[in-house]
This record gives structure tokens, sequence and C-alpha cells, in this order.
């Protein structure tokens, strides 16, 4: 069968559609490429001339600085890795363990967690006493995985997506894995984990980013020696660029020459280095990632 004939007014909403997933294409990728373009070129041009889409000298003195010590990187990219591995895969089992409890509409208490769960995202102690119980009692000082780890396990946010996914999965799976004996673990791992798999990557990639660009937890727990060799890779570069930003301000304030050091240029080089692993995975989760968002949004 012949093809309709598109009307004028569909052929327009179409190329306006396409005009503004253009625009918003670039409003994204330019920046990232000027960064990329900018860690390669010649700081004292950038310093002259600022950043610009269009490389300004080739130079690589930049990622020379960053690896001037490799084992120190290397081992800062172990602990990242580390880290957001462990944190990534227990938040998920604990926050769907939580999400499919609150789904369950046979369990009489759901409302009065929820609304527990909910209050403490409003108010809580404040910083100084959530210091104080971390470093004091729990001894973060001293952990430093545990350190990283542990604060960002909870996270309401992640509980509401995958309770709306899991409300949508039918009630009759459930109670049929209950009429041939099956138990609510057992339901859990091997009827709703599977089904959820969507929202599960779609949680999982909002952690793991969470966990990977984390360096918070690091600067205020590695105030002891156990820290030497568990700065994850953010922290490391924050310290690294502060350093530098400091040398060159006395450097100034002395009347020195800074000779080559790429100041500005590193700050791109670090942003390059640490956005790459996400980079790679991102590809791999993204059709879990589109899915359980318009799932959980249509389940609302």
């Amino acid at each position: 069968m012949p093809l309709k004939k598109m009307s004028s007014d569909k052929i327009a909403i179409n190329i306006i559609g396409y005009i503004v997933l253009i625009i918003g294409a670039l409003i994204c990728v330019v920046p990232f490429w000027m960064i990329l373009v900018g860690s390669f070129s010649n700081n004292n041009m950038v310093n002259q001339w600022g950043f610009s889409i269009w490389m300004r000298g080739f130079s690589v003195q930049a990622y020379r600085t960053v690896f001037v010590a490799p084992a120190q990187i290397l081992n800062a990219y172990k602990t990242s890795l580390l880290v957001t591995a462990c944190g990534t895969v227990i938040l998920l089992l604990i926050q769907s363990m939580g999400a499919y409890v609150l789904s369950r509409k046979d369990y009489k208490y759901r409302n009065k967690f929820s609304f527990f769960f909910f209050f403490t995202t409003i108010f809580s102690g404040g910083l100084v006493p959530w210091y104080m119980l971390c470093n004091n009692y729990l001894m973060f000082s001293n952990l430093p995985l545990v350190a990283m780890v542990t604060p960002m396990l909870f996270n309401y946010f992640y509980i509401i997506i995958m309770r709306t996914f899991m409300s949508g999965i039918p009630d009759s799976l459930t109670e049929s894995a209950k009429i041939d004996g099956g138990n609510d673990f057992r339901i859990y791992a091997q009827i709703i984990i599977p089904l959820s798999k969507p929202v599960l990557a779609t949680v999982g990639l909002f952690a793991a980013l969470n966990y990977w660009n984390d360096w918070y937890n690091a600067m205020l727990f590695s105030n002891t020696s156990v820290w030497d060799k568990w700065q994850p890779l953010q922290y490391f570069l924050y310290t690294i660029i502060n350093r530098m930003q400091g040398i060159s301000n006395f450097a100034q304030a002395a009347g020195f020459s800074m000779g080559q050091m790429p100041t500005e240029t590193f700050k791109l080089a670090a942003t390059i280095i640490a956005t790459g692993p996400i980079l790679l995975v991102y590809p791999f989760v993204q059709k879990y990632f589109v899915k359980g968002i318009m799932l959980g949004a249509v389940k609302g």
C-alpha cells in the first residue's frame, strides 16, 4: 500500500522537533568538546585567549602532570571502582528490598514507613551532629571503605522510583507463587528482581554516578594515615588542583614566574580522566535506563 502523504502541519512539527533535538544535543556535546580540546591545548594560550571549541596550540603537558605519579593515579582509580561497585550493589539490594515491602498492598504499615522515610529527607540533625556520630562513634576515620560507601546507601527518591515500578507488577504473579509454596524472599529474588531489571539499571546508574563523583566524604574523614592508600580519584584530583592553585597564587604574590605549569588545562584533563569510565559504561545500560524512566513515569 502506498504511504500516506504527511500533512503540512505534521511536517512543520517534525522539522521543529528535529531542530529542538539538534540544539539540545549541541548544548550537551559542545561543552564536553571544549573540555576535551582544552585539555590538549597550550596552557599559556588558554590563559591569554580563553577556552574555545578549537585547539589553541597542541600540548599534552596537562596529562603529563596528571600522570606524574602513575601509581597514585592507578590506586585512586582502584579505590573509586571498588567504592562504586560495592556501594551500587549494596544500595540496590537495600533499596529494592525496601521498595518491594512498600509496594506490597497487604503490608499495613507501608504508609507509616513511607511517611517516616519521607520525613527524614526534609529534616535532619545537621552536619555537625552527623559528623560527630560518624567520626566519634562509627569510627569512619579508621574505616575508609565504610566511610565512603555507607553515607549514600539510603535515598528515598530511589525507593519511590522502585516502588512505583514494582507496584505495576501484577499481583497474580506473587499470589500464584505463594500458592506454590514460595516465601517472600523467594518471590523477591526469583520474580520481582528479574522483572525489575529496567528500574534497577536506572537507579544503579544514578547511584554509580553519585559514588564515582563523590569526594566530600573522603575530605571529611581522611584525617588519619589509614586514608593514604584509600583516596578516591575525585578527591585525589581535587587535592592536586588545590595544591597547584595554591602554588600559583603564592608565586604570583611573590613575583615569580610559574613557567609551564598547566594550571588551567590540568583542570580540563582531570575532568576527562574522571568522566572517562562513566562514558564507557553508559552505552551498555542506556536501553534499560530509558525503559526504566518511561515505565516508572507511565505507571505512576
